[in-house]
């Protein structure tokens, strides 16, 4: 089973960003854009593994409060002059970065290992090429994703909406042809 750990977002969210998101495909239609109904915040990417019970046992122990999040603001990975993935930014006090590190430490023992460098909370928008922030050899950056940040740079910082995060999940991700399907297997309440 291929595995992540993630916080959902509210409705009313999601569709701004996916009003949003429908503005900029124009600009880019060389990418693979993201399926609202998949918006997400990645706290911890699991990969492939047949550890689900114990996932489950380990991260029902994690304890975290309710988290503050706000959506505002673009960006791209590794670097806008090479953009290969969109984004949103997300704003949180230290409650993120904590459930963040609390999850990390209870999946510790099965070797799953987080992103280098720090946690930067986002949500995923549109990919190119892999779809990894860093390239493959011999992979280029997107001319799509490109004309998207020339087309941002003119205009003001947009605020996506605001929202308390109650809980967190475990989900399951099949990939396929069509896109990512992502089933919720666990939720996990906070505060």
């Amino acid at each position: 089973m291929r595995l992540f750990v993630a916080l959902d977002i509210d409705s009313a969210i999601r569709r701004r960003i996916a009003e949003f998101r429908d503005q900029m495909r124009a600009h880019a239609p060389d990418v693979r854009w993201v399926n609202p109904e998949t918006f997400h915040i990645t706290l911890q990417f699991l990969g492939e593994t047949q550890k689900l019970d114990e996932i489950k046992q380990a991260l029902q122990t994690v304890r975290g409060s309710v988290i503050p999040l706000a959506f505002r603001g673009t960006g791209f990975f590794p670097d806008p002059k090479a953009p290969r993935v969109f984004w949103v930014g997300i704003v949180s006090d230290e409650t993120l970065q904590q459930l963040a590190n609390a999850i990390g430490e209870v999946l510790r023992p099965f070797d799953f290992k987080r992103d280098d460098g720090p946690f930067t909370p986002h949500l995923t928008l549109a990919r190119s090429g892999s779809g990894r922030p860093q390239p493959v050899r011999g992979e280029q950056p997107a001319a799509g994703l490109r004309a998207v940040r020339s087309k941002l740079e003119s205009e003001p910082p947009i605020d996506f909406g605001t929202m308390t995060a109650q809980e967190f999940c475990l989900y399951q991700s099949v990939l396929s042809p069509a896109g990512a399907k992502y089933t919720k297997l666990a939720t996990y309440s906070l505060g």
